[in-house]
């Protein structure tokens, strides 16, 4: 198989923290493939129309996308767990899974706006982006305890890896200072051995 990837896509972290979990990282190729919004790889179109990271090419040439499939596939076909089977805690994965990816959509956005000039920056986008941040953050406090006692599985790592991009990319936005709760499950989220792999790579071309 082979997995069009980049070091620094939060999206791509997701599989690749599945692929480390499932022992699967020898079975895929991984290509470096460069997206931009304002400067689209046409050479992905034949993998991916959507032209957007992550995609998984199977070894008949099928793309597969976006990031919830993909895992939601190796993880089947591992049987690694993290898709559980029973309906309600398969609920609750997927939930915390769309709250960890639409988070993440937010941020990628909030982050697109605020690296515009001042004058060219739209400010009732940014007061939106931020009440979208403060009231996940927020629900997340909440949620805290249940994360705690809930098994490795992809709505935890969806919202793992949305924390920890608003680290890499929001390092002036202290998140922890009001959601201690989260902040201590986020560092024992962090100490896990696939996510400390797959960590973004500011190095890498």
């Amino acid at each position: 198989m082979k997995l069009h990837w980049s070091p620094r896509s939060p999206f791509v972290r997701k599989v690749m923290i599945v692929l480390y979990e499932a022992g699967m990282e020898d079975q895929v190729t991984c290509v470096r493939t460069p997206v931009a919004m304002d400067k689209p790889n046409l050479d992905l179109v034949p993998d991916n129309p959507l032209i957007k990271l992550p995609t998984l090419v199977l070894d008949d040439g099928t793309g597969i996308y976006d990031s919830r499939v993909i895992c939601a596939y190796l993880d089947g076909l591992a049987g690694t767990g993290l898709l559980p089977s029973e309906p309600k805690a398969r609920l609750t994965a997927e939930r915390r899974q769309a709250l960890g990816d639409g988070f993440l959509d937010a941020l990628l956005l909030y982050r697109q706006e605020r690296n515009k000039s001042q004058e060219r920056q739209t400010p009732a986008w940014l007061s939106a982006f931020d009440l979208k941040v403060r009231a996940v953050l927020a629900a997340l406090e909440k949620e805290a305890p249940e994360l705690e006692k809930t098994p490795f599985d992809l709505g935890l790592l969806s919202i793992g890896c949305a924390l920890s991009y608003m680290d890499y990319r929001f390092a002036d936005l202290p998140w922890r200072d009001d959601h201690p709760a989260l902040a201590v499950w986020h560092r024992r989220f962090s100490e896990r051995p696939s996510v400390v792999r797959s960590q973004p790579d500011d190095a890498a071309v």
